[in-house]
């Protein structure tokens, strides 16, 4: 195929992520074999679907994003991190701030602002409120007599007590299981042991493992569009394992993959050890998701 020029004189982002997949380089080619993937992933309707991401992502606008690709029901299910339910609860709530990654963070822990990168944190309208959110909400599943939950079901119980601007709303409102693995490691985890010191209340990730083995097991094919690495990324491709792999794949990543770190290692790596299938249709897509996934969501939606 020979390379092609890139001419920029329409409105559709589909037709310029085309032209950039026939482009040839570099990143521009992977971005349009990106989108091609996820199109043959969500038009097989035999495809168990997932959708991975890190917390980090929930903090900025690109939350939208991801809320409209649930909304839609793209995805049959989510792996994601404890900060997830921590962002979509507080900026359900409240308001994060436009920062900048040069500032002076002393200076900014003594205004009682956090840093996530470029985007501020207002300290009460962080901790404090979902301690005060999760305080009431875990009295109320008490008194339901919900003392024994997994993380997807911890999910959609505090997704039905959103607003429609958050994700979890609409994961509880498709169905779409949300699994967090480290629930312990955020905010919201943190108020859950806190309030299980002095009340009747456990999280069971067993059962958020056998959900997994379920879908899994009962799925003919699967697929997952995954947002950086780490434990969400892994949780993924760790289940597909026992069925052979994924059959369809597309990992954006800023990570580097010579240090040998999961969130660095393309996707091709876990062919080797049976969590991408060797015929499976996959792509990693250097850049960072924030202004990858609009592009991606864009072009898909066109």
């Amino acid at each position: 195929m020979d390379v092609k020029d890139i001419a920029v004189r329409t409105d559709s982002v589909k037709d310029l992520v085309r032209q950039m997949k026939l482009s040839g380089g570099f990143t521009a080619k992977k971005l349009g074999v990106s989108a091609d993937i996820l199109r043959s992933m969500l038009d097989d309707n035999d495809s168990l679907n997932f959708l991975s991401f890190p917390a980090d992502i929930m903090a900025t606008g690109t939350r939208g994003v991801i809320r409209d690709m649930v909304k839609d029901k793209w995805f049959d299910v989510i792996v994601t991190t404890c900060g997830t339910i921590d962002h979509d609860i507080a900026r359900s709530f409240a308001e994060y701030r436009h920062g900048s990654f040069d500032a002076d963070d002393i200076e900014l822990r003594k205004r009682a602002i956090h840093r996530l990168g470029n985007i501020f944190v207002p300290q009460k309208n962080y901790g404090a409120l979902i301690e005060r959110k999760m305080g009431a909400w875990l009295k109320e599943l008490s008194s339901e007599g919900k003392t024994a939950l997994s993380t997807s079901e911890l999910c959609s119980e505090v997704g039905r007590r959103l607003g429609e601007d958050s994700v979890l709303y609409w994961a509880w409102k498709r169905g779409v299981p949300v699994v967090v693995p480290g629930i312990t490691d955020g905010a919201v985890g943190y108020q859950i042991w806190q309030y299980s010191q002095n009340h009747k209340l456990s999280i069971d990730v067993l059962k958020d493992e056998q959900l997994l083995s379920d879908l899994v097991f009962e799925s003919k094919r699967s697929g997952a569009l995954i947002l950086g690495g780490g434990i969400s990324k892994h949780h993924v491709i760790w289940w597909n394992a026992f069925k052979d792999g994924l059959d369809y794949a597309v990992y954006v990543t800023t990570a580097q993959e010579f240090d040998g770190s999961l969130s660095g290692a393309r996707m091709k790596e876990a062919i080797s050890w049976g969590k991408l299938k060797a015929d499976a249709l996959h792509v990693t897509v250097e850049g960072d998701a924030t202004v990858l996934l609009p592009i991606i969501y864009a072009a898909l939606r066109d």
